[in-house]
């Protein structure tokens, strides 16, 4: 293959982290047939203001369209043309107007190629975002489900990667739950961010076509008029979009290290599935690695490298440049494709995890119960003790709860300081937590939502 060409997106083995129906949404023929689709309407819209003769362009275009079998050989026929022309939009134009022949002397008639080009990216980007809106509710779903099916399951909360206090399964997974319905809200706003198209001209005046152009053409794609555009598409609009698929990204990446964390041989909490055949190390048998959570941090990283990507293409030159165009060849197919894939990975991921509710139990009286230290404070607090002595003595005798691997009652009751402001019935009482006293509450935010 000669260094430096671009392999076009396509249903090839090449992209392991893709599905295929986003690698047929964004091929070099769909591509193609979308700026067929632009150039139709263009041209339907000007046959109906009478700007072009009604000679049947759109109709021809129309069949073209939905000819499935025309499409297959485009990007080879293209491909020749454009080592002639280095152009690949003309080499596009020449190949399709070589089919349909005379008529196709109004093709593009007035356009610029980012009239084209923008305008179909719109409809691709819309598609894909709407793609991954429907995985993202699967997913939402799955975490939702969970968080039910372990609502009172107790586990130990961690902070630093220390122990904390207990929580519980359940509000763990209801805690990526309400971060999905905040990110599902974002690329609600990015798809409708994305949804305008431009037929404006060389540097959107609109002296090749007149505006009412743009609104009926555009009207035929469901896309809206962008306000003001210049030769293209404002690109504060794709880095909107791309930075979602980062936080996106940044979601899946979080939910990936509470299962790596979780899996951790000397915490054991959480397990990804593991297959009957399925093997972890090439030289340690006994390994069952938490891949697929790996992959999700790795491909998080991706996301938020295409997102640069495109907020470097926000700034371009006066009316424009073309330094965006090699960006968003790459960035909008593989961030939306490997994000897809991503997502779909996290739902059949979070489906099926392995919850070990006893060795959650073990860990938790595993050494004491010296996290009670926050109710111990808040006890001599009321007592009448200052807050700054109350936690030195809680500090001391948590230490030492852990240290020798007794309760922390008990050596709250040989603190003869503590002992001065509580007495031991009431320490018996008081030092207690139940992590499941407010799940319902909590739970009852999100109900109405399901």
């Amino acid at each position: 293959m000669e260094v430096g060409v671009r392999v076009p997106l396509g249903p090839l083995p090449l992209l392991r982290y893709s599905t295929p129906e986003l690698l047929s949404l964004w091929s070099e023929s769909n591509k193609f047939r979308t700026w067929a689709k632009v150039e139709w309407a263009v041209a339907k819209a000007q046959e109906e203001l009478g700007i072009i003769p009604k000679i049947g362009l759109s109709e021809r275009l129309e069949k073209l369209i939905n000819d499935e079998e025309f499409w297959e050989d485009i990007p080879r026929q293209v491909e020749e043309i454009e080592k002639r022309y280095d152009h690949d939009v003309l080499a596009f134009l020449a190949v399709i107007e070589r089919d349909i022949g005379d008529i196709g002397r109004f093709l593009h008639f007035g356009l610029t190629s980012s009239d084209v080009v923008d305008t179909a990216n719109s409809l691709l980007l819309k598609r894909a975002l709407e793609y991954i809106l429907e995985e993202l509710k699967l997913l939402s779903d799955a975490l939702f489900e969970k968080a039910k099916d372990y609502k009172y399951d107790p586990v130990m909360g961690r902070t630093h990667g220390v122990f904390a206090q207990p929580t519980t399964f359940g509000l763990k997974f209801l805690s990526f739950y309400s971060e999905a319905l905040r990110n599902l809200k974002r690329l609600k706003d990015a798809i409708e961010e994305v949804s305008y198209g431009k037929i404006s001209g060389a540097v959107g005046n609109y002296l090749t076509n007149p505006p009412y152009v743009e609104e009926l053409a555009l009207s035929y794609l469901g896309l809206k008029v962008e306000p003001l555009s210049t030769q293209i598409i404002p690109r504060d609009r794709y880095a909107f979009a791309l930075n979602v698929l980062s936080l996106i990204g940044s979601f899946l990446e979080r939910l990936a290290l509470e299962i790596r964390l979780s899996s951790r041989t000397e915490t054991g909490e959480i397990f990804e599935p593991f297959g009957k055949d399925q093997r972890g190390s090439s030289a340690m048998p006994h390994k069952r690695n938490p891949i697929k959570s790996e992959r999700l941090t790795g491909i998080a990283r991706l996301l938020r490298g295409w997102a640069l990507a495109e907020n470097e293409s926000v700034a371009l030159w006066q009316e424009r440049d073309i330094s965006h165009s090699s960006v968003e060849r790459f960035v909008l197919p593989d961030a939306t494709t490997t994000l897809h894939y991503a997502l779909r990975l996290a739902r059949n991921l979070v489906k099926n995890l392995v919850i070990d509710r006893e060795r959650a139990k073990e860990n938790i009286e595993k050494f004491g119960d010296f996290y009670l230290s926050s109710v111990l404070l808040m006890v001599l607090t009321e007592k009448g003790a200052s807050r700054d002595e109350s936690y030195a003595w809680v500090k001391e005798v948590s230490q030492n709860s852990f240290e020798k691997g007794t309760s922390i009652l008990e050596e709250a009751l040989k603190h003869e300081k503590i002992r001065q402001f509580v007495g031991e019935d009431e320490l018996r009482r008081r030092l207690r937590l139940d992590p499941k006293i407010f799940v319902d509450k909590i739970f009852d935010r999100f109900s109405a939502i399901e």
